[in-house]
């Protein structure tokens, strides 16, 4: 093995360069290794750091978490200057002559993917559910709910009462899951109509750091030309739920992570 080894954060168009380009991992400069009409984003560090057992440090926070926020300074930094398939976080060749060999086997397919992040940017959303909020305001999403409450104010006989107020209990737990699933549901179709694809991920677990139970994590590739469009569909999303019992989390523009998934697999 070679005394340094190429980390490559991303694949970018050859004429992009790397003049500017903010420090990368252990502050080692990041320089364009061109082939043909595409470049790979690249530092070299050292192999006995990052040799064959980089891979027992990785659950190690303290290591991993600056080298992560590097690595994603310089993605980030390319993202602004153009379009960038980013790779994963220790994306690693043992030769230069490899990584040309993998741009020239690949060349058609990043090609292909850098001309279609190339037109927007990724933006993410996420929805959460306040349900102690929602519960208030649940009648002017649920028809049934909304029944079943006119109902109640309407009984005067204290066993009726009862047995409705129990009702009317039981469904609300049934409806907040239902319409907050349709409310992410409708959501979602209406910020695709405005972009260029989008993709939803996994739904992150809930914490104190989160305004409630999330129930929409997506990410979305907006046109350059349609990002105030998009801006304000999410701008209605707010004004139409917020304290309603929803939030909104949106965050972007970022590297088109969710975008370049299939392209960024590297041996």
């Amino acid at each position: 093995m070679s005394d340094r080894l190429y980390y490559v954060y991303g694949i970018v168009p050859a004429a992009m360069g790397a003049v500017g380009m903010p420090a990368g991992l252990d502050d080692a400069p990041v320089a364009a290794v061109p082939d043909g009409e595409l470049a790979a984003l690249v530092s070299r560090l050292d192999a006995d750091a990052y040799g064959p057992n980089v891979d027992d440090r990785v659950g190690d926070v303290s290591w991993l978490g600056p080298r992560a926020a590097a690595h994603d300074r310089v993605l980030t930094w390319a993202s602004d200057a153009g379009p960038v398939i980013p790779l994963p976080i220790l994306s690693l060749f043992r030769s230069e002559s490899a990584l040309r060999g993998m741009l020239a086997e690949r060349r058609g397919e990043l090609a292909s993917i850098l001309a279609r992040v190339a037109r927007g940017r990724e933006y993410g959303v996420r929805i959460f559910r306040v349900d102690d909020e929602l519960r208030v305001c649940l009648a002017g999403f649920s028809p049934t709910i909304a029944n079943l409450e006119s109902e109640v104010a309407a009984t005067s006989a204290p066993g009726q009462a009862y047995l409705l107020s129990r009702k009317l209990d039981a469904a609300r737990k049934e409806e907040l899951h239902r319409v907050a699933a349709a409310v992410a549901t409708s959501a979602y179709d209406a910020l695709v109509s405005h972009s260029l694809d989008a993709i939803q991920d996994t739904l992150p677990k809930s914490s104190a750091q989160q305004p409630g139970a999330a129930i929409l994590n997506a990410a979305f590739l907006v046109a350059h030309d349609r990002l105030d469009e998009f801006r304000e569909a999410v701008t209605s999303f707010v004004r139409d739920h917020d304290k309603r019992g929803f939030r909104v989390e949106f965050t972007g523009p970022w590297p088109p992570y969710h975008f370049a998934r299939a392209a960024a697999h590297v041996e």
